[in-house]
């Protein structure tokens, strides 16, 4: 493609799109999820539903990315700039069928869902949670023996299970257990994103955390009577499996949301109230570690260094600037003469 000049309000106009709308003409599906939409498409891997949408804004709950429309167009579609600018600006808009491969994969049949095959023994992921992650064995052996935590037998990952309310595995996630070099985790091919790693106890607390290894933490960190409540990993900050959990399990009614002390979890934390109070929820609460996340203090309580938290700078700046809204602060029928009391001392003060 030739290169194409575009001028700054040419691309700040593009940024801005609404991509729920723009999205709706190239006939992908969106579903609402309170204030946002969800964009639900399909890979080879499965049913994918974890991109929250709102406004020209996006976000992937799994892959912890986002951003504004034209970063959503080479991040979801692999397009290069000039094209997803052109496509945002309407020059072209090309449709759903004529889209790059990147699209075109998502049209195939699901994935069947298959548990990596179990090694022998669990040598390996007993020792990293343990010397690295700093795992109770207890907790550690309380899953194992319910087979929602094993090792599998080809890379000696970690892999976390979540079943249905049969008991049947429909979700699995893999940790890798290196000491050196990189580390990740992946969600198993075929996965229903419905169901998670979990315990559910007999009380009416369901806490969520956005990782196993967060749970476990917590679980290290708060042992005393810890099987009378229920726990989840969402694998992100995404709902699905809350809300089916909650459905399953009608003893819940009180949610404690211990996501990541950052920017991302921040965010979270009222998405993730808004959809809950959508679907009757209101008992919501934020529990934050310390650190930034449960595994980091769980680390600092046994002198490691642990990450700091990291603030979310444009949510303080705004509470800020909410608090020093003096004009607020009054009857309604005070507001206008206490509005011209503040511009007037805004005067004297610059004379």
């Amino acid at each position: 493609m030739p290169y194409i000049p575009f001028t700054e309000e040419q691309k700040i106009a593009a940024n801005s799109v609404d991509l729920a709308d723009f999205l709706r003409l190239r006939g992908e599906k969106l579903e609402s999820a309170g204030r946002e939409h969800k964009l639900v498409y399909y890979d080879g891997s499965g049913k994918h539903d974890s991109i929250t949408i709102n406004g020209s804004r996006w976000f992937d709950h799994k892959n912890q990315v986002g951003g504004g429309a034209v970063r959503f167009m080479r991040y979801f579609y692999g397009m290069d700039f000039q094209t997803a600018v052109q496509e945002l600006l309407g020059r072209t808009v090309t449709p759903l069928s004529h889209s790059p491969p990147k699209a075109a994969v998502r049209e195939e049949k699901p994935k069947e869902f298959k548990l990596p095959e179990a090694n022998g023994n669990m040598h390996r992921v007993f020792a990293y949670l343990i010397k690295q992650r700093f795992i109770s064995p207890d907790i550690i052996s309380y899953f194992a023996k319910r087979h929602t935590l094993y090792e599998d037998k080809e890379h000696h990952n970690a892999v976390f299970v979540g079943i249905d309310e049969n008991g049947v595995p429909r979700q699995a996630s893999k940790r890798s257990t290196n000491s050196f070099g990189k580390t990740f985790r992946i969600t198993c091919g075929g996965s229903d994103t419905r169901y998670s790693f979990a315990h559910f106890g007999e009380s009416e607390k369901l806490f969520a955390f956005e990782a196993p290894i967060d749970m476990l933490s917590y679980l290290t960190l708060n042992p005393e009577n810890w099987q009378d409540h229920s726990y989840i990993a969402m694998n992100g900050v995404y709902e699905n499996a809350v809300l089916t959990a909650l459905k399953n399990h009608s003893n819940l009614n009180e949610i404690v949301l211990c996501v990541d002390n950052d920017e991302g979890g921040i965010e979270a934390v009222d998405r993730l109230k808004d959809i809950l109070g959508d679907n009757g929820y209101t008992d919501v609460k934020r529990l934050a570690p310390k650190f930034k996340d449960w595994n980091e203090d769980l680390k600092a309580q046994n002198g490691a260094e642990p990450l700091p938290a990291v603030p979310h700078k444009r949510k303080e700046k705004y509470l800020r600037q909410a608090e020093n809204l003096e004009y607020l602060k009054c009857r309604p029928d005070k507001l206008i003469s206490r509005i011209c009391d503040i511009q007037k001392r805004t005067i004297q003060v610059s004379g």
